[in-house]
């Protein structure tokens, strides 16, 4: 065909040949009519080619350390949320505790399970840098221990029609209902922020660099069905 022996064809072909390498050798492409390669011009051109695959390389190693720098921000960030929800909550329990001493028939082994479980989960800091299984699912025990003294109060206190009618009282049982919300909320972006950082370090090609890098995966919370759904304090520690 006429097309194929133009000389805009031929020039097309030459540049894909340098390119992929395969068509001609660069033997023949020196002594092309078409272009005329001298040795250093040859030399020029591999070191080009070089310098240009190292380029793209060094462009595709920053690009992937930043995007998963900031994805391990986020998760930083999510976890923070999660830590001062819960330490709201924890400030909530002093003052809780203090309105319901007032009730001199109150049970007291139901106060010092509270005033324990709180102690114990205050004591239990992790690194968001470093969430590994074991430490998180330690944190969620002592949290768990806490929500289960809580419950309790909280439906020992039903048996009290005078503490229930105390405005102290109520403003607090709304004021834990909110923090409720609050650490469910906290718990579903940390999840989702752990999650799409997770997939990003293990996904082609930002997997060729996450080790070299030091990025690891973190552990996370398991989703319970109906976490997403804000809860109803009075029924949520309820066995």
């Amino acid at each position: 065909m006429p097309f194929l022996k133009s000389v805009w064809w031929k020039r097309f072909d030459f540049f894909i040949s340098i390119f992929i390498y395969l068509r001609f050798p660069i033997q023949q492409l020196t002594n092309s009519k078409i272009f005329f390669m001298t040795p250093q011009m040859r030399k020029f051109l591999v070191w080009g080619i070089f310098f240009f695959l190292l380029l793209m390389i060094l462009f595709s190693g920053c690009n992937s350390y930043n995007s998963m720098n900031s994805k391990e921000k986020n998760v930083t960030a999510k976890w923070a949320e999660v830590e001062n929800a819960y330490q709201r909550r924890n400030d909530l329990i002093p003052n809780l505790v203090a309105v319901v001493k007032n009730y001199a028939d109150f049970e007291k082994s139901t106060l010092e399970a509270v005033i324990n479980a709180r102690a114990n989960a205050t004591k239990i800091t992790l690194d968001p840098t470093k969430l590994d299984a074991e430490s998180l699912q330690k944190f969620q025990q002592a949290q768990g221990q806490v929500s289960t003294a809580l419950g309790r109060l909280l439906v020992v206190a039903e048996q009290y029609p005078d503490l229930k009618a105390n405005q102290n009282y109520m403003d607090l049982q709304t004021q834990l209902e909110g923090t409720e919300n609050r650490i469910t909320t906290a718990r579903k972006y940390f999840i989702d922020a752990v999650q799409e950082y997770n997939t990003e370090i293990s996904s082609f090609p930002d997997k060729l660099w996450s080790g070299t890098f030091g990025f690891k995966e973190h552990a996370t919370f398991q989703m319970k069905e109906g976490a997403d759904v804000p809860p109803d304090v009075n029924s949520l520690f309820k066995k």
